[in-house]
């Protein structure tokens, strides 16, 4: 043998075509007082794997609004060190379970001539709020008459669109600012009686209705029903208050005249 030999080369490319094995999870996620939430690809991957190593994750739908509350499909790509890449979804449900902010103010209400008053959630909310919109008001009372005169404390609830709920209280204070209605005898004229200078004069006492009730009805001017009036012309007042403190004052006149000839 002679021992010659011969050396030649040969380039070998090894080519990765193996794409990654994505496996995801479903989640859930809450959205904040502004009504936002937001996932990374983390999230939702749930140990995806590639026979070399996978560089990068993509999502198409990283971030969330009110407007996504339920069910929302996500898919997330996983990319290797060669470029290949796979993707599988996932099951984001978005929850608000966020109670609204309930603000309410303090009212003041008169009572009608009837002695009804009513008011509505807008009288007592006063700019309550909730991250995702609030959908119903309510109030557990919402009428008063002459029995609720003074401070009636109430519940306001705000339930937003998502079925949250909170409630807060105010307070409403009930006036009953209607005066009595009063009706007065009508004006006397009358003669002295015969042979003296006065004449005897009988009335009768005011009549006062109210709405929620009279307190009292007194005589707060002149001589009393039955007594001898002189000539001229005298005022008789009455004074009636409701059982609230409201008043209402009538009068009429007894005139006595004399028609009698000297002798």
């Amino acid at each position: 043998a002679a021992g010659n030999s011969t050396t030649c080369q040969a380039t070998v490319s090894v080519i990765d075509t193996t794409n990654p094995t994505v496996i995801t999870q479903d989640i859930i996620v809450q959205l904040d007082a502004t009504g936002n939430a937001s996932i990374v690809a983390a999230d939702v991957n749930n140990g995806s794997s590639d026979n070399c190593s996978i560089t990068q994750y993509n999502l198409v739908v990283s971030s969330f609004t009110c407007a996504d509350v339920g069910a929302n499909t996500v898919t997330l790509t996983a990319i290797d060190q060669s470029g290949n890449s796979a993707s599988a979804t996932a099951t984001v449900t978005v929850q608000d379970n966020i109670a609204p902010t309930v603000l309410t103010q303090d009212i003041t209400v008169n009572l009608d001539s009837m002695g009804m008053a009513s008011i509505t959630p807008a009288d007592i909310d006063n700019a309550s709020s909730d991250n995702c919109g609030i959908d119903t008001y309510s109030l557990n009372i919402d009428s008063f008459d002459c029995a609720d005169v003074g401070p009636n404390t109430v519940t306001l609830t705000v339930v937003d669109v998502n079925g949250n709920s909170a409630q807060a209280t105010a307070v409403v204070t009930v006036v009953d600012v209607t005066p009595p209605v009063m009706v007065c005898a009508p004006d006397v004229v009358t003669i002295m009686d015969p042979g003296v200078c006065y004449a005897e004069v009988f009335f009768a006492d005011a009549i006062a209705l109210d709405e929620c009730g009279i307190a009292s009805v007194v005589q707060t001017g002149g001589p009393a029903s039955g007594s001898l009036f002189t000539q001229g012309i005298t005022t008789i007042e009455y004074t009636a208050t409701d059982v609230n403190g409201n008043v209402t004052v009538c009068s009429f006149t007894v005139s006595i005249q004399d028609t009698q000839v000297p002798e």
